[in-house]
């Protein structure tokens, strides 16, 4: 049962701090979605997630369920425990001003007001510093619902079609930890109108964890991650 709930406009912006022991479920309401995500531990702000160490212990170039997402500290900081699409994009990064501007036309809130066409940079500032941080603090996202693959010359290339109406992901609280989102385009989008989907986050209380778990078990690194985030966990309570 869901304990609380909100839905991001496209755009839109949020952050808060979520508990240890949480389900974070994300549900595209139409098509085409994508919800930048950043993460910190909330008992210490220095800790984030680290998008290489998360990418080369398991092995991968995108994110599904059983994969977790890693702190610089080599702790899991949430995992991914339900998954509909079967890839989520850890590698093509955010919007910009520059780059929002040039590819769909400038627009400012001086002018356009609430309708103006935010960027996942300055979404993702705004809430930084609403929680103590800034600038300085910004890391790799994970965009939720994208699909961003490479090819053998190392271009970048988003798969049209990917997200459909009602796709879910839902992630695992391992820790407490301050949740950030940007629900503002994919930079490799290649839509020239901007893509305004709205997503819904949905926050629910998770089955306790034990070592026979599946994200546990998906990878040694992971079991070896998990084994950290106990300790500290441990020596923290």
């Amino acid at each position: 049962m869901s304990m609380w709930s909100t839905t991001l406009p496209g755009g839109g912006k949020w952050s808060g701090v979520i508990g240890k022991g949480k389900l974070l479920k994300f549900t595209a309401l139409g098509e085409g979605a994508n919800v930048g995500l950043l993460l910190y531990n909330a008992k210490d702000l220095t800790e984030r997630y680290n998008m290489p160490d998360t990418l080369k212990a398991q092995h991968t170039s995108h994110l599904t369920r059983g994969h977790v997402l890693m702190s610089d500290n080599g702790r899991v900081l949430a995992s991914i425990v339900e998954d509909s699409l079967g890839w989520h994009d850890p590698v093509g990064g955010y919007t910009t001003r520059e780059g929002t501007d040039q590819k769909y036309g400038p627009t400012s809130y001086q002018q356009q007001r609430n309708e103006w066409l935010r960027s996942g940079r300055e979404n993702f500032v705004v809430e930084l510093v609403r929680n103590g941080l800034g600038l300085r603090d910004l890391t790799p996202a994970v965009n939720l619902f994208s699909k961003v693959f490479v090819d053998e010359q190392g271009g970048m290339h988003y798969e049209l079609g990917h997200c459909f109406k009602g796709a879910e992901v839902t992630f695992r609280t391992e820790m407490d930890v301050l949740l950030v989102l940007s629900s503002t385009p994919n930079p490799h989008d290649p839509r020239t109108h901007y893509p305004s989907v709205p997503v819904q986050l949905m926050v629910s209380q998770a089955d306790p964890v034990d070592a026979n778990d599946f994200c546990v078990n998906f990878r040694p690194e992971n079991f070896r991650a998990f084994e950290n985030t106990w300790t500290y966990e441990e020596l923290m309570s």
